[in-house]
């Protein structure tokens, strides 16, 4: 049992987990923390940080940076090192969703969004795989969507720069697995985060979208935590490339 548990153990690893100050960003680092990690919390808020790092369990961190200033990332990724050292473990979940029709998408929409969701996580990766090389070990998570194969009403910016994702996590995979860094990616339904609020604001629609699961209704945050520990701990070491759909079976109906 104890060799299991180690398997699925990431204690004493560090993390570093973008969008950490709200929604599933939040519960992927309070989890990551009580689980042992040493984890490092990015986000562009900073009052909404320090409440996640106060209700968090464990050795943490914060820092407040606004991960879509590509022009900073370097700055940010040496600014990760100093809590705990180099990151061992590095989750993508910061994100956006402007939600404009395709006929009222915007320059500034579609760079906001391809911006943050897409690009940030590649050259944040691309600054800490280094270090990871060194160590012969690391793990990548990125967030996906439902809208990586599906597309959905206002969100032709959001699905393409998630659908990016999906082959961003392979392209990853292809070029940083021989040194020991897996790279994959969670897909979450229907999960109710800030960044979901319009959607479950209609009861109608949330209904509609449970019942659309096999399962029968929409994700609770906790519904992420084994998928994510799974795919940060040695239990993953030979999964790489893959997008974990966390989605009660939407996508399988």
């Amino acid at each position: 049992m104890a060799e299991l548990q180690n398997l699925f153990s990431v204690r004493g690893k560090v993390a570093c987990v973008t969008g950490a100050s709200s929604g599933l960003g939040r519960q992927a680092a309070t989890v990551l923390a009580q689980a042992g990690a040493r984890v490092i919390g990015v986000a562009r808020r900073s009052v909404a940080l320090a409440d996640w790092r106060a209700s968090a369990d464990g050795d943490t961190a914060a820092i407040t940076f606004d991960v879509s200033d590509r022009d900073r990332l370097a700055d940010l990724a040496d600014e990760l090192i100093k809590p705990f050292g180099a990151p061992d473990i590095l989750v993508h979940a910061a994100g956006v969703n402007t939600r404009q029709a395709a006929d009222d998408v915007t320059y500034e929409g579609w760079d906001a969004t391809l911006n943050l969701n897409l690009t940030s996580p590649f050259f944040l990766s691309q600054h800490l795989v280094p270090s990871m090389k060194d160590k012969g070990w690391g793990r990548i998570v990125n967030f996906a969507s439902l809208q990586t194969t599906r597309a959905f009403p206002g969100g032709i910016a959001y699905g393409a720069s998630k659908a990016g994702i999906g082959q961003l996590t392979r392209a990853m995979a292809e070029a940083w697995s021989p040194f020991g860094i897996t790279a994959n990616a969670i897909g979450p339904g229907f999960f109710q985060t800030e960044l979901t609020a319009a959607v479950f604001e209609d009861p109608t629609r949330a209904a509609g979208n449970a019942a659309q699961t096999c399962i029968g209704r929409n994700g609770e945050l906790d519904d992420l935590d084994g998928p994510l520990i799974f795919l940060c701990s040695d239990a993953s070491a030979y999964v790489t490339g893959q997008v974990l759909m966390v989605d009660g079976g939407f996508t399988a109906k």
